[in-house]
């Protein structure tokens, strides 16, 4: 019979091993990402190329990265918030699915009216690995088949913003 300390052990590196995800760098200088501080959701990604993002345009920036992700999951490429509110930089085409061995690309676009530079280790966007659940749809003959709910068919704003009223006109 197995001592507790040993069944202990085990389980500790089944539950290390379930946030394992294997990662395969393409290019020699591709950054394996990490988080920035303990509890952040997620890694920064690092470009691996120099690249111009044109004003109001969007550009393929690669990471130089191939991973594995379970079948149960997703990355989510996401925005660094830094990047988004000091030059106007957003990410697009965020999903990257379990079953893509490919090279992880990221979709940059940038809203602001000045070219942004992408040098290779910038730090260009965060991945987030994200569990699924995926869902047999069942398709109904009518939509009054669909249950009913509160919210109804309200929405784009439908439940408001909280702020206070704002004026309308322009005193000059």
């Amino acid at each position: 019979m197995p001592r507790a300390s040993s069944v202990l052990k085990s389980v500790l590196l089944i539950l290390y091993n379930a946030t394992m995800f294997r990662i395969y760098r393409e290019h020699p200088d591709a950054v394996i990402p990490k988080c920035a501080k303990p509890g952040d959701a997620g890694g920064d990604l690092a470009s691996v190329e120099h690249k111009v993002i044109p004003a109001q345009g969007s550009a393929l920036v690669s990471t130089g990265l191939r991973i594995e992700i379970p079948q149960d999951c997703y990355a989510r490429v996401a925005p660094r918030s830094g990047l988004a509110v000091k030059n106007g930089i957003s990410i697009g085409a965020g999903v990257v699915d379990s079953g893509y061995r490919g090279i992880v690309h990221v979709l940059m676009i940038n809203l602001s009216t000045t070219d942004f530079v992408v040098q290779p280790g910038d730090r260009i966007a965060q991945i987030v690995m994200e569990r699924i659940y995926t869902p047999e749809w069942v398709e109904v003959g009518e939509a009054s088949e669909l249950d009913a709910s509160e919210r109804g068919e309200g929405g784009f704003g439908s439940t408001g913003t909280g702020l206070r009223p704002r004026a309308t006109t322009v005193e000059t």
